[in-house]
């Protein structure tokens, strides 16, 4: 009888928070910027988790992912780093969510280096939080990958999350804490595009990961 008890607060626990939350979010406008986790590279954008997240709860969403694009590199095909081209996000926002790494790891010595990258996204922050005083600012990491530990990819990973804690970002280690297995090549074949892309999620990836993203952005 006690567990049934505990069941029950939990669960109308559970549903008092979610009728609140979609009230809370219903009407409000979300912004998310970021490379092809964003754009969804040749896919549908109506796919992603962040899509399908500000239509479960009544959000007006407005998608600038870029193929290609970085949050420090800037060149003529992909265009400018995210760390200028936050700007195009209307003024008049609720929520940002900036989604990327990915690329910055391909590209880290041609930034400069790690520092470069971390001088970048201090940039990126500084501007999000002073034209965007009143929205509410979320980071999301890259994925893992094959050789993760000690590659360019963690560090550009870790230095995310470095740079948000000191501008109080909340950011979501998606390298770590996704359960996304990028550098697994079964994990791929059911999840990503193909078994060799270990960026881009289909449709049935992006639903895996909507709960987890879900339940992070929730928090705040």
């Amino acid at each position: 009888m006690a567990n049934l008890k505990t069941f029950l607060f939990i669960f109308l626990t559970f549903m008092v928070f979610e009728v609140h939350s979609r009230d809370d979010l219903s009407g409000k406008k979300i912004a998310v910027i970021g490379d092809s986790y964003v754009r969804n590279h040749t896919n549908s954008i109506e796919d992603t988790w962040h899509y399908k997240f500000a239509q479960k709860y009544g959000m007006e969403y407005f998608n600038y992912g870029r193929n290609g694009n970085s949050i420090a590199y800037d060149n003529d095909r992909c265009g400018e780093g995210m760390y200028k081209r936050y700007k195009i996000i209307p003024d008049s926002i609720d929520y940002i969510v900036v989604i990327g790494g990915h690329n910055d790891s391909h590209h880290l010595e041609t930034i400069g280096g790690i520092e470069q990258f971390r001088e970048k996204m201090k940039i990126l922050c500084e501007g999000l939080i002073n034209k965007y005083p009143a929205a509410k600012i979320f980071f999301f990491t890259r994925w893992t990958c094959e050789n993760f530990e000690g590659s360019n990819a963690e560090k550009v990973v870790d230095t995310m999350i470095e740079v948000c804690g000191i501008y109080g970002i909340p950011i979501f280690d998606s390298a770590r804490k996704s359960g996304i297995h990028a550098g697994n090549e079964a994990f791929r074949a059911i999840y990503f595009h193909k078994e060799t892309d270990d960026a881009h999620l289909n449709g049935k990836g992006h639903d895996r990961f909507l709960n987890v993203a879900e339940n992070f952005i929730l928090q705040y």
